[in-house]
Formats: structure tokens, sequence, C-alpha cells
């Protein structure tokens, strides 16, 4: 088995026995990220600093200091300030910004933290506004399984990276299904947390009272692992909870019931009608389907639930967040720092070609309507309205959990598409956000397993959705499936990139 290929837990030992170094083992990720890099996976590699990274954990592991993910390499989504990395957010608003602190979620896996080596910033959709990772400023970042698709969004570069075996672990951000989408489009494992649960310090913002980090991985089990080290309250961040610290490890490999000898007896999966009504695929529902027989094989139970208003979550959504991010982005005005145009009259003209030239396409769209949204006569009308049925939305979950443990469904409603397949017509592309939207919404923990492969050789997922503060259930749910099913364990090709 190549370095790639193994987990977390097997580079640990494998370090901390001198198999290998951790400068030995970045120099190996490095190459592999140098020949795939038409992938586009990556939008800022330091061959330098990770290498210095990676020397000096390897200090700590001769010294015996070292801890579970010492020396490991990992990949940083570009919405994390990092110090001595650019830190773009896709955008050209922010090309060759240099931050002078790392974000929390940088600072906590780092050297000063857990001791990973970060292997470079990763492509992503500009600001985190998509769900294909084609507005990004710098071109979008390929589906390892065939470089013809999607690789969802927006932390598509992350998806990536890992999918390929060009980082062993990345970050990502997922405001209405940014980890778990791109990581059922690539087939790989990803987890957004509780909100509030991981710091957003750091993190560019997009939408505040949505924007969530997780981790995205190869396994439930290497997720779990870093998400020991990302989560924990912050007091420099105010919506950041103050929660005593939980072993997302804790529940790995146990059985739900200790009365039984299948491994999930006696758990209640609520399957929403809502998820398999019209619009869903029929290969989609296939292997969503399949996976829920599975899991019924390991002792689990289905029940029908309904979630009634989940077709308000994207007419809430695309209310919601836009509003936020015409608030957030109003600071990238030409004139404290980021892009500024270099021809202007007087300081209106500066603003407005600053911003016009600096921001794109998608950008400017939801800024455009979350300040329609938010302007005076529309407030009322349509904030203050989408506010009161979130509230809703998250009661339909509560309503659901007095019947179930989780709920199962699909993760999108199609497997990956082609490039530019849906960029034309932006609405078509937001409805594919209509499973994963609600749980962001309601602040709840989400996450999506690979469960199938299409037609067209791509990636399936199935989604699991927790009550508050369900991580660790959820992830021991997806590890013993993962310890049933082989879905995870599938590379994809090369795809005419050669690795």
């Amino acid at each position: 088995m190549s370095w790639h290929e193994k987990s977390l837990s097997d580079l640990s030992r494998a370090l901390l026995a001198k198999e290998i170094s951790s400068v030995e083992l970045t120099q190996y990720f490095l190459g592999r990220m140098a020949k795939a890099k038409g992938l586009n996976a990556y939008l800022d590699v330091q061959e330098d600093f990770s290498l210095r990274d990676a020397s000096l954990a390897d200090q700590k592991i001769a010294k015996g200091e070292a801890g579970p993910l010492t020396g490991i390499p990992i990949a940083h989504k570009d919405v994390f300030v990092t110090k001595d990395w650019k830190s773009t957010a896709a955008s050209k608003m922010l090309e060759n910004y240099l931050s002078p602190f790392d974000a929390r979620v940088v600072e906590l896996l780092g050297g000063n933290g857990a001791g990973m080596v970060c292997l470079g910033k990763t492509n992503m959709d500009e600001f985190a506004m998509g769900s294909s990772n084609e507005n990004s400023a710098y071109g979008p970042a390929l589906n390892p399984w065939n470089t013809n698709y999607v690789s969802g969004g927006s932390s598509g570069g992350s998806a990536v990276a890992v999918a390929a075996g060009l980082a062993p672990i990345a970050t990502g951000t997922d405001t209405g299904g940014s980890i778990r989408q791109p990581a059922a489009f690539c087939g790989i494992t990803g987890i957004k947390p509780t909100y509030g649960i991981v710091s957003r310090y750091g993190m560019i913002a997009y939408a505040s009272s949505l924007d969530q980090a997780g981790p995205m991985g190869k396994s439930a089990k290497d997720c779990a692992l870093i998400l020991n080290a990302m989560a924990g309250h912050d007091p420099r961040d105010s919506t950041s909870l103050h929660k005593d610290r939980v072993d997302y490890q804790s529940l790995i490999g146990q059985n739900w019931s200790a009365t039984s000898d299948l491994p999930l007896h006696g758990l209640r999966i609520g399957v929403p009608e809502e998820y398999f009504s019209q619009g869903l695929q029929e290969e989609v529902r296939h292997s969503v389907q399949e996976a829920l027989k599975k899991l019924e094989d390991l002792g689990a139970t289905c029940i029908s639930v309904s979630l009634p208003k989940t077709k308000l979550s994207i007419p809430v959504y695309y209310v919601l967040a836009p509003a936020e991010a015409s608030s957030n982005l109003s600071r990238y005005d030409g004139v404290r720092y980021g892009y500024r145009a270099k021809e202007y009259k007087d300081l209106n003209q500066m603003y407005e070609r600053s911003r016009s030239e600096g921001l794109g396409p998608e950008v400017k769209r939801r800024i455009l309507i979350g300040t329609y949204v938010l302007s005076q006569g529309y407030y009322d009308a349509y904030y203050l309205q989408a506010q009161k049925i979130r509230r809703i939305i998250a009661e339909d979950f509560q309503a659901a959990f007095t019947q179930c443990d989780v709920l199962m469904g699909p993760v999108a409603p199609q497997a990956a598409w082609q490039v530019g397949g849906k960029s034309q017509d932006p609405v078509e592309m937001y409805l594919e956000d209509i499973y994963t939207l609600s749980p962001n919404l309601a602040g709840l923990p989400a996450m999506s397993v690979p469960c199938g492969i299409s037609k067209q050789g791509l990636p399936i997922g199935l989604q699991i959705i927790g009550n508050y503060f369900s991580e660790a259930k959820m992830l021991q749910i997806a590890d013993q499936y993962q310890q049933n099913s082989s879905w995870h364990q599938l590379a994809p090709p090369s795809s005419g990139v050669q690795i």
C-alpha cells in the first residue's frame, strides 16, 4: 500500500516508528502534487515552508514530544488565513494577500498545535459562493474521477486533494453543503459539525450565521481524529460555543447497543419523504436505498419521517446568505487591503471599479441580492420572513428527532455534472443544494459518506444528519457502515492526469 492510501493512524504509527520521516512523507505528497497540477486542486504551494514545518515535526518526534497528528501533511482550504501563505478565498480581490496571523483552525492543527504540516492552500469557489468550484477566479478544481466533471463546491479543491491522494486529509467549510457536496462528488468522507463547535476566527466570512469548518478525509475514522484537534471554544469567536471537550473517536468501532452482536442494533434511521421526491436521479435513489438496506442488515431500523419545509430551504437560504454576504464583503472596497483599480477619478469611482474588477459574477450577484433584501421596504418582506421560516425549519428537524436517532438521505439530487453544464443558469445550480441547505439553517451537524458509483463512473454520497452535538454518534455510524462496505476505499482513475 502506497503512502497516500494509508489512514491517518497508519501514517502516525509509521512516523513514530521511524519507518518514514515527516520530511520524506511531505516530499512524497509534494511530488504527487507536482504531477497532478492539471487537477488545479491547489492555489498556493510553498515547498520550503512545508519542508520547514516537516523538519520541526521530525524534531518533536525525535524528542518524544509528538502527538497522534505530528508530522502528518494536511491541505487547508484557501478560506482560512494562513501566515506566510497566500490567503485569497479564490478571488482576484485578495490576490497575493498575505495574512499576518493564522486562523484558529490552522493554529490548532499546525506546528504550535497538533504539529501537522501544511502542504498548501486548496482551490474553492470565490468567497465560498458556489456548488461546483467553477466560480474560482483561478479556474475550477477538476474531479479526479473524470476531469470533464465538476468537483463540487465550494470546498472542491480540498475534496480533489484527498480523493486524488494529493493530501491525506484537508480542511473545508460548509455554509450550505460546501463540505458534503464536494465530498460526495469526489468519493470521500466529510463532516460539518454543529454550528459553533469549530472556531470561525480567521475564516474569511461568507455568511456568518451559517459558515462552519470541518474535516474532509478518506474515512470517518480520519475525520474523527482531525475533528478532535479542530474543535473547542475560542474566545476570539463570538459564535464559538462553551462546551466540554468531546473525544470524537470515543465511539469509533463500538456497537450501537451493548446487548447485541449486530453493530447497529437499536439505531433508528429517519428517512425524510421529501428527500426522495421528484428531481432525485434514479441511480442516486438506488445507491442511497442500497446503503440503507446495508445499515438495516447491521441492525438498524428505517422509519419514514417528514421534513415538510424542505422545499423552502432554497429561498430562505438565498435570502439570508446573500444578505450576510452583502454585509461581510462590504469591507473589500480597495482602500485598506485587497485589489484596487489602477485608474479612477475620485473615491466613489475607486470603490466602483475596484469591486467591479476584483469580484467575480457570482459574488456580485449575491451581493446585489443581499443588498436588495436588506433595503428599506424589503427587509420585512424578505429578510425577516426568511428568519421566521428558518426557525420553523429547525422545528421540523426537532419533531423528526423525536422519532429517530439520525436522518439519512442523498447529499445531492445527482452525481457530479459536466464542467460548464449549469454555469449559465445559476438557479438550476442553486436547486442542487436542496438536501444540504436545511441542516445549515438549523445549525445541525451533517456528513457525507461514499455509497455508490453512477453509470458515468462518478461517486454518490449518503448524507447523515444528526441532532445537535451528536458528531461522535454520527461518526460511529459512518464507521460501522464503512467497515461493512468498500465504497470509501475506491480510488479514482488517473483521468488523463499522470500521478
